[in-house]
């Protein structure tokens, strides 16, 4: 299979689904999958997508099938851009505890987030914390 070297975007705003969410990472997965992106990058991505978007369907929108989530990806031959917002309120994103402290390792909040730092090469939420932005560089190969 011949890597695809141009530029693939999807912008879509979908209720608070997880299915719907589930198909669109499988869609964005096949997209690097078809421009060659190492395995290795693919797993992170997929990871950092499904985090953030499963925060923005739990978290933001209190799993309410009527408030929307906004997905927009552009993947270039070098890096993915991805932003994930919902229509909740927000969190001060800087106060997420660290979960892997000793005195966090039980409490059940801030794995997501803690997760897609690690997976992303960075991380940018807006003021109020209903937006992300998440950036993968591709590997080298």
């Amino acid at each position: 299979m011949t890597a695809t070297t141009s530029v693939w975007t999807l912008e879509i705003r979908f209720p608070s689904d997880h299915g719907k969410a589930c198909e669109l990472i499988d869609q964005v997965v096949e997209q690097l999958v078809q421009r060659g992106w190492p395995q290795s990058d693919r797993f992170a991505i997929q990871m950092g997508l499904e985090e953030a978007l499963t925060n923005a369907i739990k978290h933001g929108n209190q799993n309410d099938p009527g408030k929307f989530v906004t997905l927009k990806v552009q993947v270039d031959p070098q890096e993915i851009r991805i932003g994930v917002a919902d229509e909740g309120q927000g969190f001060r994103h800087a106060r997420v505890r660290d979960p892997t402290r000793k005195s966090n390792r039980k409490r059940e909040s801030g794995r997501g987030v803690a997760l897609i730092r690690f997976f992303m090469d960075e991380v940018h939420y807006n003021e109020s914390g209903n937006q992300l932005e998440m950036i993968k560089r591709r590997s080298v190969s």
